[in-house]
């Protein structure tokens, strides 16, 4: 499903963002990605929807090669993998239905079949009521719920979640992560970068820590552990 070998990512400042990472997650996988920030979780997550292209190594994503995917195919990649961004990148001036449908009609949905499918991933979600507000009228929860139904609308088999429960309190945290959990067991493959130690320990799942662009441990069932 995702195949890193010898990635590195390295700017132009100097800076380097990930050094020579090797990994592979299985179609189906739960994932955490824990680490301070600037370990090198964010840009790992550009890499895979091609943001940004690797200094050094390949990555396989599905049946795409990303260091030799022409630019016409990203659109396609991304079809496959749905993003919800730490800043969440809702749009201030469209209703929660507007956010939600936009990536079907930049796909090129019929207008009815892409109104359909965004009703179905909004009841889903627990959205239908707030389905006219504007993202300034939703709770954090609430939010986080939009973002992810938006990621989800195109059914894609891979979700990238940046700091999910980051602004949330406890309960809608657990909340947010129970969602995921069972966004994962329909059979999406879901990697979450966090910091929260409490949600990454009760859950046991695939726990790979990062640490100054490398990874130091990567564990079936393990626990949030960085230095």
């Amino acid at each position: 499903m995702i195949k890193l070998d010898k990635v590195s990512k390295k700017f132009g400042n100097g800076g380097i963002a990930l050094s020579e990472v090797t990994l592979s997650i299985d179609r189906g996988e739960f994932v955490f990605f824990v680490g301070r920030t600037g370990s090198g979780k964010t840009t790992l997550f550009r890499l895979l929807i091609r943001e940004f292209f690797p200094s050094e190594g390949s990555i396989i994503v599905g049946d795409f090669d990303l260091g030799n995917l022409p630019n016409y195919k990203i659109p396609h990649l991304r079809r496959k993998v749905g993003v919800v961004f730490q800043n969440l990148k809702l749009l201030s001036d469209r209703t929660i239905f507007e956010n939600i449908v936009l990536p079907l009609e930049v796909s090129g949905f019929k207008d009815r079949d892409a109104h359909k499918r965004t009703e179905e991933i909004m009841q889903e979600l627990g959205l239908s009521e707030h389905r006219d507000k504007f993202p300034i009228q939703l709770s954090g929860g609430e939010l986080q719920r939009a973002a992810i139904a938006r990621a989800l609308v195109l059914s894609p088999e891979i979700l990238l979640a940046d700091e999910p429960t980051g602004n949330l309190d406890p309960k809608t945290g657990e909340e947010i992560l129970d969602l995921l959990m069972d966004i994962n067991k329909k059979g999406t493959t879901v990697i979450m970068a966090t910091h929260n130690d409490v949600m990454v320990n009760k859950f046991a799942k695939r726990v790979i820590s990062l640490e100054k662009g490398k990874i130091i441990k990567d564990q079936k069932k393990g626990k949030y552990e960085i230095s």
